[in-house]
């Protein structure tokens, strides 16, 4: 990776960044995690929380990301969806099989 070799302005042009699509959905959507955190207007935190799950949404349909990495924001989209809109998320993931549980199961006998 290059860095330029003149020096950048202070007048906010630090916060500008150059990213593929993923990573610049990511960041945003970790910036708005991290107001949500801090928020202290529910009107701000909901319309926060609503990007959120739009943005995680949109992450776990990313074509440049990892199958695993999908599920893993899909599943987080879904805590989000339920945290804002209970009654929805019910609806929404009804059609969806239920999730089987990751954990092995314990051998009869060890070595």
């Amino acid at each position: 990776m290059t860095r330029p070799t003149h020096p950048i302005p202070a007048t906010g042009a630090d916060e500008e960044y150059a990213m593929p699509s993923a990573e610049a959905l990511l960041a945003s959507s970790l910036a708005l995690m991290t107001g949500y955190v801090q928020g202290c207007c529910d009107d701000h935190r909901t319309q926060m929380a609503q990007k959120i799950v739009h943005n995680l949404l949109h992450l776990s349909e990313h074509p440049m990301l990892s199958p695993d990495f999908k599920t893993l924001l899909w599943n987080l989209h879904t805590r989000w969806l339920q945290q804002t809109h209970p009654a929805r998320a019910a609806t929404d993931h009804a059609d969806l099989p239920a999730t089987t549980p990751l954990w092995h199961t314990t051998p009869e006998t060890v070595q």
